[in-house]
């Protein structure tokens, strides 16, 4: 499908890419790189990948370019191989932001490159190279954004790509990416970690009791909470109006519900129960869930 394929960053996503490529036969050379060295000593030992020693010379003469670091290295990220960039080539990336990073990539005029932008909507708890595997992105959804000047040929070309890792995929603008990812990723992880702090933290004495007695709910959250804390910090900076907002409307909906605790207002309950039901019956005729039960997770 492509001559070469450069993946820079090979934590769980980047390392489950290289995978997926190889194991899909998608391009005739796989090169990556990963600045920390304890990264690429285990990437050379374990697979057949291209392992460079220099980001700029990773690029080079590659059809597709895949940055998968944090949000925060993207600016280094660019800045160090936008003049080894191959003309025509296709620059993507898995992030789970879009509208600033756009911003940085339109700053730099890059010229002759076709910047598509990438979120496969996948992951674990887990994060490192030693994690990750090639069904990562099987039946996952996949966002690609662009702007109105791209080829069309270019952009159907990156979802073919992801089409053939096994993803579904979907255009958005950068904007509507990034109000969605906020409301289905980003406010779910914030009220996440604010419960397992709280189910923890709040009487110490209790705390064995806590995780030895955790029912489903927490135990979820708790998958949730353990996420890379260096890839969530970097989140909620960059897509911090979006995530505010939804914080700021979370906090209403918590609110109302006190009330109706605090005035055993059993109609007011049941109606905002009976309302969220209904939100997860839709969740799994959209294929994003199954009605089986999980409490007992093999």
């Amino acid at each position: 499908m492509f001559n070469a394929i450069t993946v820079i960053g090979c934590g769980l996503i980047g390392s489950s890419l290289l995978r997926a490529i190889d194991k899909n036969n998608l391009a005739n050379q796989i090169k990556t790189f990963d600045k920390s060295k304890s990264v690429s000593t285990y990437l050379s030992k374990n697979f057949s990948f291209k392992v460079c020693d220099s980001i700029s010379e990773s690029v080079k003469d590659s059809d597709l370019v895949i940055i998968s670091t944090p949000l925060s290295s993207y600016k280094e990220v660019l800045k160090e191989i936008k003049s080894n960039l191959k003309k025509d080539a296709i620059l993507t990336d898995t992030g789970s932001v879009k509208k600033p990073i756009n911003k940085e990539v339109l700053d730099l005029k890059l010229k002759d490159i076709n910047w598509i932008s990438s979120h496969p909507i996948a992951g674990t708890e887990y994060s490192g190279p030693e994690h990750g595997f090639s069904e990562l992105f099987k039946d996952r959804w996949c966002i690609v954004s662009f702007e109105e000047n791209i080829p069309h040929d270019k952009i159907q070309k990156l979802k073919n790509f992801w089409l053939k890792l096994g993803c579904k995929v979907k255009e958005m603008t950068f904007e509507d990416h990034d109000y969605v990812l906020s409301l289905t990723s980003h406010l779910p992880h914030a009220i996440a970690y604010s419960i397992v702090r709280t189910s923890v933290s709040n009487e110490k004495k209790f705390k064995k009791d806590v995780i030895q007695y955790s029912a489903g709910g927490l135990r979820d959250f708790t998958r949730i909470a353990a996420s890379d804390p260096l890839m969530w910090k970097d989140i909620f900076i960059d897509n911090s109006e979006n995530l505010l907002k939804a914080i700021d409307n979370y906090t209403e909906n918590l609110n109302d519900l006190k009330k109706a605790i605090k005035n055993k207002d059993t109609k007011k309950l049941l109606k905002i129960f009976s309302s969220t039901k209904d939100v997860r019956k839709e969740i799994i005729e959209a294929g994003q869930d199954t009605e089986k039960p999980d409490f007992g997770r093999k």
